[in-house]
């Protein structure tokens, strides 16, 4: 138990949750939507991985107490790169998944409004439509929300390297803000970049960080 109080008035320790994007992939030198595919990390993204790595070695967020990883290749090889650096394990969670794309997997964004025409527009200003055969984005929500419950009820007071994609990473960051789904379609976030969120036990939530890229300048 802390003796200082946060400007919120929270008195614990919080959970701190570091959230690292993947590194580049070929679809995303493409531009296209990667969901639950699983392509492995391009030359560049070996090297953006090893360079948050590099970063993470120098504990510029704290000492990093465990770190959890989406199962598909692009984040698991990132993962790697910080579990050699800082000695660490990793250890998989579902819930950190990218969005389900369906049948828009692989699909440019012309390519997909092309097939799908109205349905693409909706599903980009309604979080409740989900592209054909795939998941919406309250569904992503949901399942954020879950990763939270669990991370903050397994690793109280300790902080944690959380590797996934963008939509998860997004989801987090709009839900220690509390704000609307706006945040999805406008928030940019690059490939191999750092955001911190942190939860407290009361409930209470703070974003520290977003798109943190120094190491790869």
């Amino acid at each position: 138990m802390s003796d200082k109080a946060t400007w919120q008035g929270q008195t614990s320790t919080p959970t701190r949750i570091v959230l690292l994007r993947h590194g580049q992939t070929p679809l995303s030198v493409e531009r296209r939507y990667s969901g639950r595919g699983n392509p492995s990390l391009t030359d560049v993204g070996l090297a953006q991985a090893t360079a948050a790595a590099t970063r993470l070695s120098a504990s510029p967020f704290g000492s990093i107490d465990t770190i959890v990883s989406s199962p598909l290749a692009r984040t698991r090889d990132t993962a790697e790169f910080a579990s050699r650096v800082l000695g660490v394990d990793v250890a998989v969670h579902e819930g950190l998944i990218e969005t389900d794309f369906g049948e828009w997997e692989g699909l440019t964004f012309r390519e997909a409004a092309e097939r799908d025409g109205r349905l693409h527009r909706k599903w980009l200003s309604d979080v409740d439509v989900a592209p054909p055969g795939g998941e919406s984005f309250a569904a992503v929500a949901d399942r954020i929300a879950q990763v939270r419950d669990d991370l903050v009820d397994q690793y109280p007071g300790q902080t944690i390297l959380a590797v996934s994609h963008v939509t998860p990473i997004k989801t987090f960051l709009r839900g220690a803000l509390g704000v609307g789904p706006e945040l999805l379609f406008r928030m940019h976030l690059d490939l191999a970049s750092f955001s911190i969120v942190e939860f407290y036990p009361d409930g209470g939530s703070v974003v520290r960080l977003v798109n943190d890229t120094a190491h790869l300048q």
